[in-house]
């Protein structure tokens, strides 16, 4: 995004702050600053006045914005005090005698913001130059100071990517110490409305997991915003970022809260903390390290496992040859899953992957505190990652998303099968019957005989349920939970 020129580019903070936001004021000067105002400032801050007027009289107008009527050349209008702005030298003159308290107001809470973080940014000594996110965190709970300026871009782009091939999904995780998740959720929330972005994200004093769904416009502008903000600055790189086809439609929603853990393991950060992960290998030491463990003669027999840390109807679509898959329902039951199967772990090098990266990160760290493995490594940025250097790789099948798109393909293999007939089928629906959330592998052939259901259970219910409408709804329990061990045990040899 273009940035305004300013007589302070050098400084971190402002130039940080002005990639943020792109301020194109043909009349900043119609706004008189409050002489009282100025006075309060030291000198330090006083330069910083004439940016954030500018930044504060610039959110104001954009409040105003209005779409103009279809038939109607221009894109902006803007309507404040029962009146339709058709030119921006209008609404601009409109503001500046209508509503200086107002962006007086928002100036001061500006000023605060920059003020806090800049004391932050010159109190760094030079063998600290990574400033922690909590000293960078924003005292003003008024999230729209860091939202990005989408003046430039018409309403189309930003929802563009709602039904179509044009938009694009985001995949991402940060791991860092985050003071007050609570700001980080209201900002998102508002970022992702802002831009009509839907989609998954979670926050917690550890950090941020999301994935989000729209137009390409509205995913590189989120992006851009969350690899400027102070928080996540020194943390984040667009090589974090796992990109894919597909939207806004792609989630029924936008769902942003707050939790214990970005990724639900079932274990306090405070007793297996991210930062105590394996090795990370990139996709390429990755990939050469399945080579070499495919080329043994007898794999159980050599010192590297290779493990899967997905749910079971992960893996069952899409997985590395030569893995170690475990028939767990939920990410939460892995803890559990190590320490029942601790020998198959002893004196191996752990090879771990995931979808794309974030469960390994504290997979990992509680498999390394068991202090039984030689090594343990994981691959990093996951499978997605993996699959956009190696299509044709050692990853064979479906990767699985958790959106309506279910699963992405990078290859043609198919490794699963229908659940009824057995015919080769990789194509994941919802069990047919209502209240029960099971995934089924039903192939054509058989969704035409009506077998749509995960089990005959749930098939059963199902039946008694459309002829008996009144029927009580009935747990989320069938013959596919009741039959699976909830955390198996492994026969090794």
């Amino acid at each position: 995004m273009p940035s305004p020129t300013s007589a302070d580019e050098e400084d971190g903070l402002e130039t940080c702050v002005l990639k943020t936001f792109d301020l194109d004021l043909k009349e900043s000067n119609i706004v008189t600053p409050s002489n009282s105002l100025k006075a309060e400032l030291d000198g330090s801050t006083k330069k910083k006045y004439s940016f954030a007027k500018k930044k504060a009289f610039a959110l104001f107008v954009k409040t105003k914005q209005v779409p103009a009527p279809s038939y109607e050349v221009k894109e902006r209008r803007w309507r404040c005090c029962q009146q339709l702005f058709a030119e921006q030298t209008s609404i601009h003159r409109h503001v500046a005698t209508q509503h200086a308290e107002d962006v007086y107001q928002r100036t001061a809470s500006i000023l605060k913001q920059l003020t806090a973080a800049l004391r932050t940014s010159q109190s760094l000594t030079p063998t600290d130059q990574r400033s922690s996110p909590k000293d960078c965190l924003p005292p003003s709970q008024d999230v729209s100071a860091w939202l990005p300026d989408v003046s430039h871009v018409s309403p189309q782009e930003l929802r563009s990517g709602q039904g179509d091939e044009e938009g694009e999904v985001l995949l991402y995780y940060c791991y860092c110490d985050l003071e007050d998740p609570d700001w980080v959720c209201a900002w998102q929330a508002a970022l992702c409305r802002h831009l009509h972005l839907t989609g998954k994200i979670r926050i917690a004093t550890e950090g941020i997991n999301g994935t989000v769904g729209g137009s390409k416009v509205a995913t590189r502008l989120y992006m851009e915003a969350m690899l400027s903000c102070p928080l996540f600055k020194d943390y984040l790189s667009e090589d974090d970022f796992k990109s894919s086809k597909g939207g806004s439609h792609c989630f029924p929603e936008l769902r942003v809260g707050v939790f214990e853990e970005i990724v639900p393991m079932g274990i306090s950060p405070s007793e297996v903390s991210y930062k105590n992960p394996g090795i990370h290998l990139s996709p390429g030491e990755f990939h050469k390290e399945i080579e070499k463990l495919l080329s043994q003669a007898n794999q159980e027999q050599g010192d590297t496992l290779l493990l899967d840390c997905r749910n079971f109807y992960e893996s069952k679509i899409g997985r590395f040859q030569g893995c170690l898959a475990p028939d767990i329902r939920k990410f939460s039951y892995f803890p559990s899953y190590v320490d029942k199967n601790l020998d198959i772990f002893r004196q191996k090098r752990v090879l771990m992957y995931c979808t794309g990266g974030i469960r390994c990160e504290r997979g990992s760290a509680y498999l390394r505190a068991k202090g039984v493995c030689k090594e343990v490594f994981q691959l990093k940025g996951g499978i997605h990652k993996y699959l956009e250097e190696f299509p044709d790789g050692f990853f064979k099948g479906k990767l699985f998303v958790f959106d309506e798109r279910f699963a992405l393909a990078y290859n043609s293999a198919v490794v699963s099968e229908c659940s009824y007939c057995g015919a080769p089928w990789d194509q994941y629906k919802l069990c047919s019957t209502p209240q029960c959330r099971q995934l089924v592998l039903t192939c054509s052939a058989c969704q035409g005989q009506g077998f749509t259901a995960c089990c005959v259970m749930c098939q059963d219910k199902g039946g008694k349920q459309a002829s008996d409408p009144t029927q009580d709804s009935f747990k989320e329990e069938c013959e596919c939970t009741a039959r699976r061990p909830r955390i198996p045990q492994e026969q090794r040899a």
